[in-house]
């Protein structure tokens, strides 16, 4: 009897193992495709308007998914470091950080009003007698977050260029908050994202406070605009098992193309379309960021 028990034991502990191991794979219930969205708007914007592109893609895949929503752009990074992110909907310096660190890969790229490219643009207040670049030189100026290209990358580039001395500067952390405080006087320029208007309303940062402040167009007025940038990619954590990716990726196209799909991105980053991307996409930054001799590492701490 002793002599069948071991082999019975031991087949007992192994189905228990496989049983264990099954829940814990990736998609389980216990251990859901984690996706994360770079903070760039109010966090409760995200939270509210993800809740049914949770729901499809768990419908459309069969895999369990959760959302995860970081306080910065360098937390989303660093996510994928510890295995704590899968997926993500990045800002396209976040991506280049998180590739060079962790090797995560871009496998799709935001389209807004049909373009996969945006810009940043330097942002002054009417009232600050600004006309020319020369003349932010010893003024306050506010940029949008250490690791943002519209909002400081891009925009450091002309000042080191034209070697613009700022007297002041400071992180605002969001779009919407640079434009606020020009517009309230609390610096003279800010740095943030531009996109062209079309249909005669504007599409840049300062639609984001229209609501709050109609009068922002003519109050906050566009000095330069930025070279063109690659837009947001879509993220995937080095490792992930090729079928899984596929398989999220024809369903995160499926979704966007769907009336509420584009609704649901369009309300959190303005997206409205999605289009295959490669690393390679991303070398026009990376040679910015070389251009604008950025510590990358000090970023990242």
């Amino acid at each position: 009897m002793k002599i069948l028990k071991r082999p019975l034991v031991g087949l007992l502990l192994g189905l228990v193992c496989v049983s264990a191991f099954a829940e814990d794979k990736l998609g389980s219930r216990d251990n859901p495709v984690k996706i994360f969205f770079t903070p760039s708007v109010d966090q409760n914007t995200i939270a509210t308007n993800s809740v049914s592109f949770l729901k499809f893609m768990e419908k459309e895949t069969g895999y369990y998914f959760k959302s995860g929503i970081p306080s910065n752009y360098v937390a989303v990074v660093e996510a994928f470091g510890s295995n704590r992110a899968d997926v993500a909907v990045m800002n396209s310096f976040g991506y280049l950080l998180a590739n060079a660190k962790f090797g995560a890969e871009a496998k799709l790229k935001a389209l807004r009003h049909g373009k996969d490219y945006y810009a940043g643009a330097i942002y002054v207040s009417e009232k600050s007698g600004i006309k020319t670049l020369k003349d932010l030189n010893g003024k306050k100026f506010a940029f949008t977050d250490a690791s943002s290209t519209s909002g400081y990358l891009y925009p450091l580039k002309i000042f080191n260029d034209e070697k613009i001395k700022l007297a002041n500067t400071m992180f605002a952390i969001k779009h919407d908050n640079v434009i606020t405080m020009i517009y309230q006087g609390q610096v003279d320029g800010g740095a943030a994202f531009y996109s062209e208007g079309f249909d005669g309303k504007i599409k840049d940062a300062r639609e984001r406070v229209l609501t709050q402040f109609p009068d922002v167009e003519k109050k906050v007025k566009v000095l330069k605009i930025t070279d063109k940038i690659p837009n947001d990619p879509f993220v995937f954590r080095k490792g992930m098992d090729p079928a899984m990716t596929n398989k999220i990726i024809a369903a995160l196209m499926k979704y966007i193309g769907t009336p509420e799909g584009k609704k649901v991105f369009t309300d959190i980053y303005a997206i409205d379309g999605i289009v295959p991307a490669t690393n390679k996409d991303y070398d026009s930054l990376r040679a910015v960021i070389k251009a604008a001799n950025v510590d990358v590492g000090a970023l990242v701490k």
